[in-house]
């Protein structure tokens, strides 16, 4: 099979096994609460708002262990990238504790990244490695050694994994999904109002686009 060939079938995997994603994402939803699209967040949630004409934010309510917020992540990535000078995009932590063990534990190594300013990057890693540490009983070894590999302070890491600060603010990202009805991740938010889950980039893009118009 020649270079061109791999890349298709690449492409049609992925795209395969993030339509399954989305229709499993569809049927959960089925079961479960959830907010009304369009819902409104309150104009005092200041990071759920554009500071200007022309920007965008774009909130998402989002568990490092969720299959489907990793088949989002590279929507959202590029996203950011495409749309640097007018898109926010602010990663709020909704880890389903009752279903993915170490969702908690992952967002609390974000937040621990985040303080040394490498968010985008452990997220990548987390998202990545999701294989390999959603059902480890050495999460927090792993997540230790992905913070080792991004050149973290690792005595800084440790503290502020285990600490009550970043604890509260995950716990807080939770709170504030629940009071918006969030019920499922990934759920996302697009200047203060909630979208409904686009099913491929361009439509996401489109969204967008349309919003920073």
């Amino acid at each position: 099979m020649n270079y061109k060939n791999k890349q298709l079938l690449s492409r049609i995997l992925f795209l395969g096994l993030f339509a399954l994603i989305i229709v499993g994402i569809f049927w959960m939803g089925r079961s479960l609460p959830t907010a009304q699209d369009g819902v409104s967040v309150e104009a005092t949630a200041a990071d759920f708002l554009p500071t200007g004409n022309g920007k965008a934010v774009l909130v998402e309510f989002s568990d490092f262990q969720c299959p489907a917020c990793r088949a989002y992540y590279p929507l959202v990535a590029e996203l950011r990238k495409e749309f640097s000078a007018n898109l926010t995009v602010v990663y709020k932590n909704f880890p389903l504790k009752n279903i993915h063990k170490n969702a908690e534990l992952a967002s609390r190594a974000g937040e621990a990244a985040k303080l040394q300013g490498k968010f985008n990057e452990i997220e990548e890693i987390l998202f990545a490695k999701q294989d390999e540490w959603a059902n480890s009983g050495q999460a927090l070894s792993l997540f230790r050694s992905y913070a080792e590999d991004l050149g973290l302070d690792m005595e800084r890491f440790a503290l502020d994994i285990d600490s009550s600060s970043v604890k509260d603010k995950v716990n807080a990202d939770y709170q504030e999904g629940i009071s918006l009805g969030v019920s499922g991740t990934p759920t996302f938010f697009l200047n203060g109002k909630k979208i409904t889950n686009p099913r491929s980039y361009d439509e996401f893009k489109s969204i967008i686009e349309q919003s920073i118009k």
